[in-house]
């Protein structure tokens, strides 16, 4: 359990540090952030616009299969909405029941990348759908992420494609003594969450 927790401690510090270097590029590319918005230099957004690829031009460019299967993609919307309202209200009624911290939200789903002046309007549109999307995915690991450590925290015996936030709190697969001596104190271990 040491290893596995000094593996995860790492994993934090280079996520941190990832952050910290993409932060760099606000100067790179001559932006600084205020809150949740992004402000780019006056030059740098003229340049930007000069970059932008005109609809007309971008659709009559795009691979004919791009264009036949967006129809698709964008169904995925109606299903992810109404998972976004279901996993909400479970996140708003229950998490304060099982005395498990709230996840922001803001945190997971950040929509910015539609106010890039070289964008056009359909790369605008998409750009805000992935951004939904995968925010939305994120955000639904870590409610999961909570609720399983909350209800069974147990390690998997067969190896999972990723690992969540939570993982590193679980118990052993077979460790029957520590999960009956420590369940109750494992469902409520959330001090490491801000």
């Amino acid at each position: 359990m040491q290893k596995i927790n000094e593996i995860i401690s790492e994993i934090k510090r280079l996520e941190a540090e990832l952050t910290q270097e993409i932060q760099k590029k606000e100067k790179e590319f001559y932006y600084k952030i205020s809150g949740r918005k992004v402000y780019f230099e006056d030059a740098a957004r003229q340049y930007q616009k000069t970059l932008v690829i005109k609809l007309h031009t971008y659709l009559l460019e795009a691979p004919l299969l791009n264009i036949l299967t967006a129809p698709i993609i964008w169904s995925c919307l109606v299903p992810a909405i109404f998972l976004d309202l279901v996993l909400s209200l479970y996140h708003a009624v229950c998490f304060p029941v099982y005395g498990i911290p709230k996840v922001r939200r803001s945190d997971y789903i950040v929509i910015d990348r539609h106010s890039l002046s070289y964008l056009n309007l359909i790369e605008k549109i998409n750009c805000v759908y992935c951004g939904y999307f995968n925010g939305l995915i994120a955000y639904v690991q870590e409610i999961a992420a909570r609720t399983e450590q909350y209800w069974c925290p147990i390690k998997h015996a067969s190896k999972t494609g990723s690992l969540h936030s939570r993982y590193g709190h679980f118990f052993a697969y077979g460790d029957a003594d520590s999960y009956r001596e420590g369940i109750e104190k494992i469902r409520r271990d959330f001090e490491d969450i801000q």
